[in-house]
């Protein structure tokens, strides 16, 4: 079971005209921590094994945190991965 919710802050690394959205980021990664996708879980990207290594916090761009908010390392590399495309391994 994981130990803690995780709760998103305003960084000092940011754009000045990037909006700021991380509701959306902190509920996705905390609705993967609650079913149970803790870091060091061993998972299955359909038939490729991996293991979490970690949340995706990123606001931003094509893979943001908040539709794919677990970081997955398999033989291949790391993913960012949704919670569709992960099973318990």
């Amino acid at each position: 079971m994981c130990a803690h919710p995780l709760r998103v802050v305003e960084g000092s690394g940011r754009h000045p005209h990037d909006p700021i959205r991380p509701d959306g980021v902190e509920i996705a990664v905390n609705r993967a921590i609650d079913a149970g996708y803790c870091v060091g879980r061993e998972v299955l990207l359909g038939h490729i094994a991996g293991r979490i290594v970690g949340y995706n916090i990123g606001h931003y761009g094509r893979f943001s945190g908040a539709r794919y908010p677990l970081l997955v390392k398999t033989r291949f590399g790391v993913a960012k991965c949704s919670l569709q495309e992960v099973a318990a391994a």
